[in-house]
């Protein structure tokens, strides 16, 4: 050991003689190091001391070997861990100066040397497999131990050299392991900038390691050390333990706010085990770790993901707290709800977590009341932030409350005290701030999708607490979110409002459910049209199969009077049909729910999902209530089966006819089937008319011959599967039926496709079949043409007759010939709906000679000359048989579907029909009829259309309607162009005076119409502004009077308020459905095609019509629809959401946002000459116009009052006026804020100058709202203080006068003023000035 102290002390002389420049380093060579670990390696006092001794001899000193080995530490990376080892065996090493040798510098070097090591390190696996590239020669020995000291500089070649022990982890182990040692040898209390370094390094080595190791091993135990190194920090002799642990914390939390990571879990853990045992030796500790949540409260992120990780972060230390810190804790995080925008968002998602992570939040095993319990005053903060300004919070409350009463529902003692709170107990308070019902009705209807979306989820999550007591507002509003724009939401309230009929039967839900789920069947969305689907097969068809074998009657559960009212057959039914069963089946065959439960039916069976089981149930709910009827002993031929049974199995038999037995079609066909079935209007069971005084029950024919017509579909349904004898009977019955003529018109259509189905089982082939049905086709057209043709004879016989009798026939003769022609013509009008049924079934039937006389039924009376030479009724069957007039018309529109040469003829006829008739109910079969025949003869039809859109101004609200949605279809489906007048037509439909008409307005602009034409909007929205004015001033106008006409019919004529308002919500309906690029041109056009037109003499502004053109283009110039906004554009639902972590679509945004508004001004500057132009010719003619183009001028520079000096350099006055115009309405946009504040301040009774609003502003209260307007502006501060300060001395003068208002000064003879003391002459003066001039301003105001 002599030597190797020899050759260490040599090489440091020597190198102690280098001169420290900047090119060059004085660095302790490899071997030097490695000489100097095996002496302190061996722990031998004497050569330690040996060592120190020979220093001086060296000219060399403690602190100068330290110096050497910072220098090495920092500036030879290849060997730093080495010499780290060697400065940590000198502190340790016995006999050693510690005090001399630890220096807070030499102490730094070696964490720096830590950091670089972990940096520094080349792949994971170079601790196990040293690179094949490393060169042979390692070491330089001898003489070359200078050279290699000098060699030793930065950017020198043994740094590769020596790569291959640049990370060894069995080094960095030990050199832990002995720092640990040294902690406990210095204490660090004298050195806080060590200590804290020393803290920051280990708080970052765990990030470094997770990226460079790949070893789990290793990790982990690296992470053990650090844990020893951390915790030998949280000692007394190392100072302060709050001071240390605070630090410790800080350096700790980034690690904690990071992704999920091994070194979080470490941080965590570390934080959450260790400082907590710690903390229950040390306060200082504990308090630290208490405070910790707080501060990461603070440093959390504003990114959806970052932060739900610092949520879990803070709850995992949250947990491990006492209650007492808990519910501190708990406390802040409420205050933080009342805070910034970014804490409210974190405490909403704090307390969500704290109530369904900590234990027992509203105290049901405590003695404290509910009311005053921590988890009570969270869930009461999560019900405000629902009502929070910014949107983002709002839909992040409505989420997280839902999270919250899923989870605390799941406990029944829970349950009470979620409704207590929210206000949904029976007959319970509703608190002002956590009305639920209210508050979802107003979330439901939310502007932003996200909101409406998690308000939704919210209904579904409260319907297990409602218990039946579903507000029916809110079940109205959840229905009209099933139509919302966006996919997403409609998939919320689907799920939502399934949910409640899924948990309630009661009538309301079961009546929205059908009215609002099963119609998404023709929804554009595929996976809405599965689950529909699914829902419908779930809630309706299974529910209904379930009790179908549970409702047979049990002996002894009838009873045996024969004599009962309606209610109580009804409560029996109920009670074997549990579940709401009837409510369903009624509902299903409601007039608006009926086509969409055909569609699911036809898509449920044509993919083999309609099982036979539903077939069996609804007979058998069929036999049960029939043998119901008669356990009562009441008579068959009054009885119906419950509401809707007949009419689903219709539906469902076409797919399960194998299901449906014969034996119960026969035997309910013959009880239908009676002559006599056609009794009084009345309805024994479900039809809710029966006679509730005790008269018994009475037959209904309507319903009766609804049953008959939906058993006749469901017998030509299964007539494939009919015995061939029973099929032959019952088409020869269905047949005489027919030809008698005697049906309603559902009667007849359900009796010919029933004759035309078992043609088909009777015949051997199809050619048989067809020559089967056209037999009995030309049968029953023959009688229906004797009687037709008899009729028209009859009626023109009569007509004849009565103008050669001048005095009045007898009464009884003429009662009789009454009846009698009544009778012939109801007849008729069956015949004639007969031959229009039978050509819908049979197209190639022989019509020939029915089509001359209904040619004559439509043409009677007709005052052309060359008509009334044709035989036929010279008065008009119009008048004197109306319903046989409109029979004509339907069934000569279904022969010209089936015959292309005859529909050529006689479309104009029908044209000319629709346009003179004055019958709503002919007007509107016409528009259907000229519906078909666009689709079926689109070449036809299309020269008509023109006439056809004007029943869109039609009186009756049914035609306008119905023209609205087919029209609409057509152009869907491309039958119809959207070209010509189309468009411009459609646009009034957006303020029809009809609400139905005006939501299918707006659907079909802003969802389908935007989808398939987005440049329709922008193309005709110049021509839309001089059409609804029904201005000509342009050249695309005819001045024709037919054209003027049609114009005038379908523009908003007028400057009145009325008008305008319509015109501006046309002209805002079109706006929204551009893009940003096309509002850009849309603001260009105008203002060159109507501003410029104006001051260019082509717009006439001295007609009515163009001056309201021109004030409509200012309105919209000054409307925010056209302004190009930041969001405007983001289609998809997502886009509403806070959370959108993307930093390059936050930068494109911005750069979107930048060119926009460079665009918008040079919009505007190349706008201002001609505003400046039409300025001079409006005051030169004295137009009213011209408060209209300052008002407009001012809203568009009021976002460029800096540039408002260059834009106007060419009209000085104009600039002035419009600065002077724009201070003046600010002015008075403050006094009339402050004129509200005030005057509620007033009825508060408090005077008061505006208040210090915090940022956070709780939706909840207008109080706050308000006060963060008032806040907001300093115009407005200023005039509110004066204002209030007004209205005290106004209170004090009354007070002083008793309350009798001040006279006028010119009233007072002389002022009754007491004269003052010389002393206090001049003071007492000023306030009598002040008390005058107080006056003299009440008395100008009164």
């Amino acid at each position: 050991m002599e030597e190797t102290i020899a050759r260490i002390l040599t090489e440091l002389e020597e190198i102690n003689q280098i001169p420290n420049t900047q090119n060059q380093t004085p660095l302790i060579s490899r071997s030097t190091l490695l000489d100097l670990l095996s002496l302190l390696s061996t722990n031998d006092p004497d050569l330690v001391s040996q060592l120190f001794d020979d220093l001086p001899s060296k000219s060399l000193s403690p602190s100068s070997l330290t110096n050497l080995l910072s220098f090495t530490m920092d500036s030879a990376p290849s060997y730093s861990i080495l010499a780290s080892k060697v400065y940590l065996s000198l502190l340790l090493s016995p006999n050693s100066p510690v005090f001399t040798l630890f220096t807070p510098i030499s102490f730094l070097s070696f964490l720096r040397s830590l950091r670089r090591a972990f940096k520094n390190c080349p792949s994971a696996q170079s601790e196990e497999s040293p690179p094949s590239h490393a060169p042979p020669n390692r070491k330089r020995k001898g003489g070359g131990r200078v050279r290699g000291a000098r060699g030793n500089v930065r950017g020198s070649g043994d740094c590769s050299e020596e790569a291959s022990d640049t990370f060894d982890m069995k080094q960095v182990f030990k050199v832990f392991e002995m720092l640990v040692s040294v902690l406990g040898l210095i204490h660090l209390d004298r050195f806080p900038d060590s200590l804290k370094s020393l803290v920051q390094t280990f708080g970052e080595i765990p990030l470094m390691a997770m990226e460079k190791l790949g070893n789990p091993s290793s990790f982990n135990r690296l992470m053990d050390l650090c844990s020893r190194v951390l915790s030998e920090v949280l000692r007394a002799e190392h100072g302060e333990l709050a001071n240390t642990a605070a630090e410790v914390l800080k350096a700790l939390s980034p690690l904690i706010l990071m992704v999920k990571s091994q070194a979080r879990s470490f941080a965590l853990g570390f934080v959450t085990k260790r400082m907590t045992e710690l903390g229950n030796e040390s306060d200082g500790v504990k308090k630290a770790v208490v405070n910790f949540p707080r501060y990461l409260a603070q440093k959390a992120p504003e990114k959806a993901e970052p932060r739900a990780l610092a949520v879990d972060s803070i709850m995992e230390v949250v947990k491990v707290m006492d209650f007492v810190d808990q519910i501190g804790y708990m406390d802040y995080v409420l205050k933080m709800t009342q805070g910034k925008a970014n804490l409210r968002l974190l405490g909403v998602d704090l307390i969500a977590m704290m109530l369904m992570s900590l234990r027992d939040p509203f105290g049901v095993d405590s003695d404290v009341k509910t009311r005053d319990y921590w988890g009570t005053k969270c869930l009461e903060a999560l019900i405000t932030r629902c009502s929070d300004l910014s949107a983002g919070i709002r839909a992040r409350a409505l989420s997280s409350l839902a999270q919250v009463v899923g989870f605390l529902s799941s406990d029944d003692r829970n349950k009470g005290i979620l409704k207590e709170v929210m206000g949904l107990s029976e007959g319970g308070e509703e608190r002002p701030q956590c009305g639920m019902n209210d508050l979802l009705k107003n979330r439901c209807m939310d502007d932003k999708a996200a909101v409406r979306k998690a308000a939704l989820l919210l209904v579904t999550k409260l319907i297990s607490l409602l218990d039946g007591c579903f507000d029916g507002i809110l079940l109205k509003t959840v229905g009209m979110a099933c139509s919302d724009p966006l996919v997403s939401i409609r998939k919320a309230a689907i799920s939502a409002l399934s949910e409640a009929f899924r948990t309630f039967s009661d009538e309301s839900v079961t009546t929205e459910w059908l009215h609002s789920v099963p119609r998404l069947i023709t929804d554009n969305e595929s996976s809405i049209q599965e689950e529909c689907e699914n829902l419908f097969l779930e809630l309706v068809l299974d529910r209904v199969s379930r009790a179908g074998p549970a409702c047979a009657p049990k002996k002894g559960s009838v009873s045996p009077e024969s004599y009962l009212t309606t209610k109580s057959l009804e409560g029996e039914l109920e009670l074997l049909f549990p579940g709401g069963i009837l409510i369903l089946l009624k509902g299903i065959c409601d007039g608006e729910v009926t086509p969409w439960v055909k569609k699911l039916c036809t898509s449920l069976g044509k993919k083999k999902r309609l099982k036979p089981k539903i077939a069996a149930a609804l007979q058998n709910i069929i036999k049960t209530s029939e043998s119901i009827w008669l356990s009562h002993s009441m008579p068959i031929e009054k009885w119906t089966a419950p509401a809707g049974a007949w009419f689903l199995l219709s539906e469902v038999s076409v797919y399960l006819s194998k299901a449906v037995e014969w034996e119960f079609l026969h035997h309910h066909w013959q009880l239908l089937d009676k002559p006599g079935s056609k009794g009084k209007l009345q309805s024994p069971l479900l039809q809710g008319n029966a006679n509730e005084d005790g008269e018994g029950v009475e037959s209904n024919s309507v319903a009766w011959a609804g049953d008959r017509v939906f058993l006749l579909q469901t017998i030509s349904n299964v007539s494939m599967e009919l015995p061939a004898e029973p099929a032959a009977d019952l088409a020869h019955n269905l047949l005489k039926r027919v030809e008698k003529f005697n049906m309603h018109s559902t009667e007849v259509n359900a009796h010919v496709k029933a004759l035309r189905t078992l043609c088909k089982v009777k015949s051997l082939n199809p050619e048989e079949a067809d020559q089967l049905v056209m037999r009995w086709g030309q049968q029953l057209l023959s009688k229906a043409h004797e009687i037709l043709e008899k009729y028209i004879s009859d009626d023109k016989e009569a007509n004849n007759n009565n103008s050669f009798f001048t005095p009045p026939r007898s009464g009884s003769r003429k009662g009789k010939q009454a009846a009698r022609a009544s009778r012939l013509l109801s007849k008729t009008v069956t015949a004639v709906y007969t031959v229009g049924s039978l050509v819908v079934v049979c197209p190639a039937a022989d019509v020939s000679s029915i089509v001359p006389l209904l040619y004559t039924v439509v043409t009677s009376g007709n005052s052309d000359p060359k008509l009334n030479k044709l035989p036929g009724p010279k008065v008009s069957l119009k008048q004197t048989a109306p319903s046989l007039y409109i029979q004509a018309w339907l069934t000569l529109g279904k022969i010209c579907l089936a015959d292309g040469k005859l529909a050529k003829s006689y479309i104009p006829l029908f044209v000319q029909e629709l346009e003179k008739s004055d019958c709503a109910a002919l007007r509107n079969n016409l528009v259907v009829m000229m519906a078909d025949f666009c689709v079926r003869y689109t070449a036809l039809v299309d020269c008509y259309i023109a006439k056809i859109t004007k029943c869109l101004r039609d009186p009756c609200e049914l035609v306008r309607r119905q023209t609205f949605i087919l029209l609409s279809r057509l152009l869907q489906r491309d039958y119809v162009k959207w070209r010509g007048v189309l468009f411009l037509r459609f646009l009034l439909c957006l303020v029809d005076d009809s609400e139905k008409i005006r939501q299918l307005a707006d659907f079909l602009f802003g969802n389908i119409l935007k989808a398939k034409a987005p440049l329709l909007a922008y193309n005709s929205f110049i021509e839309a502004i001089y059409v609804l004015n029904d201005c000509h001033a342009h050249n695309g106008h005819n001045d024709s009077k037919n054209s003027q006409t049609e114009s005038r019919l379908f523009s908003i004529r007028g400057n009145d308020e009325r008008s305008r308002t319509k015109r501006m919500r046309i002209y805002v309906c079109l706006l929204k459905q551009m893009a940003p690029e096309h509002l850009l041109a849309t603001f260009a056009k105008l203002c060159a095609e109507i501003l410029a037109a104006a001051s260019d003499g082509m717009l006439n502004i001295d007609d009515i019509t163009g001056q309201s053109v021109l004030q409509d283009a200012f309105q919209i110039l000054a409307c925010k629809e056209i302004r190009v906004s930041s969001h405007r554009g983001a289609a998809s639902d997502s886009a509403e959401v806070e959370e959108d972590g993307d930093s390059s679509a936050s930068a494109a945004a911005a750069k979107g946002r930048a060119i926009t508004q460079a665009v918008r001004k040079g919009l505007i500057q190349n706008t201002i000459p001609i505003f400046i132009e039409l300025k001079r010719l409006l005051e030169n003619n004295n137009s009213p116009l011209t408060g209209s183009l300052m008002e407009c001028l001012r809203v568009l520079l009021k976002d460029y009052k800096n540039e408002i000096d260059d834009m106007l350099v060419a009209d000085k006055q104009l600039q002035k006026e419009l600065i002077y115009d724009i201070q003046k309405y600010e002015s008075a946009k403050a006094r009339t804020t402050a004129a509200e504040a005030v005057a509620g301040m007033q009825n508060q009774g408090v005077y008061r100058s505006p208040p210090c609003v915090p940022k956070a502003a709780t939706g909840a209260h207008p109080e706050n709202k308000m006060n963060q307007k008032l806040s907001s502006d300093s115009k407005v501060a200023s005039a509110i203080a004066d204002a209030a300060a007004e209205a005290t001395a106004r209170s004090v003068l009354r007070e002083v006068n008793k309350g009798a208002m001040t006279p006028p000064l010119k009233a007072i003879n002389m002022p009754k003023l007491k004269s003052n003391q010389a002393g206090s002459s001049a003071k007492n003066d000023r306030f009598l000035d002040v008390l005058e001039s107080l006056r003299r301003r009440i008395d100008d105001e009164n």
